[in-house]
């Protein structure tokens, strides 16, 4: 069977094609009734298929013409459309010739069973156009079909011009609001980099202003406790016989505490320089630093055997000298408080948790109590006595600070009797002042 499809849309076209050739039928397309009627008169065909909606000549017009044709009035007809769908639709169809009337889409099943119904009962052979009054009727359905079709399709454009003004009434709502929020957003950035200017001004000259301060601290007070030691000094020296022994003990004592004192000034200022110094981030190698300061923990008591494990090819981004002091604080408690340990062992390393690094410096000392770990990094807190582990309290602040000015974190786990493990990362947010 040689099957016409005709119909303005390609795709729709292919898809019927597509559909009625997997049936073994032979097709040609035509985009419109006009080019129809051509092809008619150069192809041999059975039957046709045509939607309704075309441009220069629709599918009713065509089914009249057809019906109205001396040559093809006997050819099967089928309306196939999916915008004349109304029973007055179907029924101007039907009057003006058609065999069958389709709505789209329809089961390949039903248009093949259409089609062989058809070829089982040919159509009679008409003589030509169709005489009136019958012809006019049907001209008269034909004009009352269109309009009535014009008339839906004005309906629905009304209603989608009224969605549209509507949408556009919001849209026109949403871009006012948008502009108002947008420009409360500017105004809000230009306020805010107003306070961060001022901020940082503050900032900057809090920290001048507290750096003259260090140095005044420095000099004001390191000037007296020279002064005191010297004395104590040559009153040693020079008047030590006349001295009785609990007066050269007092006089020691004082020695003594203005020394520390002077310690106290000079851990004070190391801690407060962390603050003021700019960070210079860059790659640094920890595993050559702990080396370094292992072996001059090594030269400043020659006579300690203390066994060192420090981790090859540890890495880490940011300001050497800082860095270097933090570990220094580290590795220097953990040879301090290995003192008294029978076999000490110092470790220095890094391991993974989620996929960062965390550094860590272990040792088998005298360790800590943890229900006091809250007091570790606190300047001048100590959690053993100065008779038994000698220092300033300073330490482990100047290791906190380091380590927050890195955006790292620092802690410790600890137990007493069984060794300490201070831990830290780094550059988990950006660097701080």
């Amino acid at each position: 069977m040689n099957v016409l499809i005709v119909d303005d849309n390609a795709t729709n076209r292919k898809l019927l094609r597509v559909t009625l050739e997997a049936e073994g039928l032979s097709v040609v397309e035509a985009a419109d009734g006009i080019e129809a009627l051509g092809i008619l008169d150069r192809e041999l065909t059975d039957a046709i298929i045509s939607d309704i909606l075309m441009p220069r000549m629709d599918g009713y017009r065509f089914c009249y013409e057809v019906r109205g044709s001396k040559r093809f009035s006997h050819l099967s007809f089928i309306i196939y459309t999916n915008t004349y769908t109304s029973p007055g639709d179907e029924k101007v169809g039907l009057d003006m010739g058609a065999d069958k009337f389709l709505r789209k889409p329809s089961p390949a099943s039903e248009i093949i069973a259409a089609l062989g119904a058809l070829k089982e009962r040919p159509r009679p052979v008409r003589p030509g156009h169709i005489p009136p009054p019958r012809g006019l009727e049907l001209m008269k359905e034909y004009s009352e079909a269109l309009v009535r079709k014009l008339e839906e399709k004005n309906s629905d454009l009304e209603l989608v011009a009224g969605q549209l003004t509507q949408m556009n009434q919001v849209l026109t709502v949403q871009s006012r609001e948008l502009e108002s929020a947008k420009e409360k957003l500017l105004n809000a950035n230009v306020e805010l980099e107003m306070r961060v200017r001022e901020r940082t001004a503050e900032l900057q000259a809090a920290n001048h202003e507290l750096e003259a301060f260090s140095h005044s601290v420095a000099h004001d007070l390191r000037a007296p406790l020279r002064a005191i030691d010297g004395y104590s000094q040559i009153v040693r020296r020079e008047f030590a016989a006349g001295l009785s022994s609990d007066g050269a003990r007092h006089l020691e004592k004082i020695t003594e505490n203005a020394q520390r004192m002077s310690q106290f000034i000079e851990g004070l200022l190391d801690l407060a320089r962390v603050g003021f110094l700019e960070l210079v981030l860059r790659p640094v190698n920890l595993t050559d630093l702990a080396n370094e300061i292992a072996e001059e923990l090594r030269r400043s008591r020659p006579e300690r055997d203390v066994e060192f494990a420090i981790g090859s090819g540890v890495m880490a981004r940011g300001d050497k000298v800082l860095l270097r002091a933090a570990l220094e604080n580290l590795l220097g408690n953990a040879w301090k408080f290995t003192g008294q340990t029978e076999r000490p062992r110092i470790e220095f390393g890094t391991q993974q948790d989620g996929g960062l690094p965390v550094y860590f410096v272990r040792d088998n000392g005298a360790g800590f109590d943890m229900a006091y770990a809250d007091k570790l990094f606190s300047p001048f807190q100590r959690l053993h006595a100065g008779s038994d582990f000698p220092g300033n309290g300073i330490g482990l602040a100047t290791v906190q600070r380091i380590i927050r000015r890195h955006g790292g974190l620092v802690w410790a786990e600890s137990a007493v009797g069984k060794g300490a493990t201070f831990y830290f990362t780094l550059n988990n947010g950006e660097a701080q002042k």
